[in-house]
């Protein structure tokens, strides 16, 4: 039941449902109030001309319609702290949720522990 993992469900509303990391400058999109990383949606609507598609449920809106999302980036901050903290309880042995591999590398971008097969990954 969602209600008995609140910090996991934390951690599922901090995260980009494109790239399935945490957001890093969380940005809106003001029609549909989707949320994605800036880098992302700005190289995912990089040369259109008019109108965008959001990503995730494919409405079309004119350009400009993005706009930041300081909540979610507080959020974010929030439940990465929760993460290295639930990390660090664990021993530092904890498995990664994607890949049930040991989590023995630690990316400095996400401020995360990390298995080996996310270090390989392209996100990464």
């Amino acid at each position: 039941m969602a209600a008995d993992k609140p910090v996991e469900n934390l951690w599922d509303e901090a995260t980009c449902s494109i790239c399935l990391d945490f957001f890093r400058d969380p940005v809106m999109v003001m029609g549909c109030g989707h949320n994605f990383r800036r880098a992302f949606i700005t190289q995912c609507w990089e040369g259109a001309e008019t109108d965008v598609t959001c990503p995730q449920c494919r409405q079309t809106f004119p350009q400009g319609t993005l706009g930041p999302n300081r909540q979610l980036a507080s959020i974010v901050e929030i439940a990465k702290r929760l993460h290295v903290q639930k990390a660090k309880a664990a021993g530092g042995q904890r498995a990664c949720g994607e890949h049930r591999e040991a989590l023995k590398l630690f990316c400095q971008d996400d401020e995360a522990p990390i298995c080996m097969v996310c270090d390989r990954s392209r996100v990464h």
